[in-house]
């Protein structure tokens, strides 16, 4: 039921809108410490039967004796890949090094999955649609009551509990999802990042932009991408859909940014704009000098 990002490179030049977005010198391997991941799997008892993969990302600049800031990924598999189009633990190493981003602990998660293996294709996990594209708290249960709580004691971390201090983020499904995380429960999650959300009607999503205007202004800070060629099929218009959500935060006001490209249902965009994205998003938590140094528009 639910769609998954095209990560195909069969198109070239002028006939891949995606072409012209490419990971910049922030998304390299760079001279500057790296931080450590550990991988794992967990099985759930919340969506009970499913077994998923995770990976952790503890920052070369983690000091225990201070709590450090949180994101959560959906589709871990695809962020944490540090060849892939997001490439995560990169663009993290660079940015905290620099002090651009606050010591961040990222939390990759993939979706589950019910059988004796996982399948080869991970956008193919059996239970990605129902975690993901469903409007509940659900799944930021599963997150915050049941998958953190072990990391943490299986690694001894100190993170902070301030909502303000932890993010959560997804591309397509796992971009509804991390707005949904944070809709349902914004004393746990206070900053959303959705690359090609799926705001349509896989599970109700297209309803999110009446939820926006007809509710209370929430403490949540978004940053949405989206691109005018991603998906039109019958659970509605991506870019569309992504219209209608800028409209109605911007209509409550919300702290929000939309950038928009000629992308398609891919991270491509997104990842190419992830340093800044991260900025952004991660602004309240930096010192005002390297806010200064770092005041410049978002690309397109």
């Amino acid at each position: 039921m639910s769609t998954v990002p095209d990560f195909s490179t069969s198109c070239s030049g002028d006939e891949d809108p995606d072409a012209i977005y490419v990971p910049g010198p922030d998304s390299q391997v760079g001279d500057v410490p790296h931080g450590v991941i550990h991988e794992s799997t967990w099985s759930s008892h919340i969506f009970e039967g499913t077994t998923r993969e995770y990976s952790l990302y503890i920052p070369a600049q983690y000091d225990e004796s201070a709590a450090a800031c949180l994101m959560v990924f959906q589709d871990g598999h695809a962020y944490v890949d540090p060849n892939g189009q997001f490439r995560v633990p990169v663009v993290m190493d660079n940015l905290i090094h620099r002090k651009e981003v606050p010591v961040t602990v990222c939390l990759f998660i993939n979706p589950g999955h019910k059988g004796d293996t996982f399948p080869e294709n991970r956008w193919r996990a059996s239970n990605r649609s129902l975690e993901y594209d469903t409007l509940s708290d659900q799944y930021a249960r599963f997150v915050m009551e049941e998958l953190l709580p072990h990391v943490v004691q299986e690694h001894g971390l100190n993170l902070s509990n301030d909502p303000a201090d932890r993010a959560i983020c997804g591309i397509s499904s796992g971009g509804i999802c991390a707005f949904t995380a944070a809709w349902e429960h914004p004393e746990w999650f206070g900053k959303v990042l959705s690359h090609v959300g799926s705001f349509t009607n896989i599970r109700g999503g297209h309803n999110y932009e009446a939820m926006i205007r007809k509710t209370d202004r929430k403490p949540i800070r978004i940053f949405l991408q989206d691109g005018s060629n991603d998906l039109n099929n019958q659970h509605g218009n991506w870019w569309l859909a992504n219209l209608q959500m800028e409209s109605a935060l911007a209509f409550k006001a919300y702290d929000f940014k939309f950038v928009g490209g000629t992308g398609k249902h891919s991270g491509k965009h997104g990842g190419a704009i992830l340093p800044d994205s991260l900025r952004w998003l991660w602004r309240d938590r930096i010192t005002s000098e390297v806010r200064k140094l770092d005041d410049r528009p978002l690309p397109e």
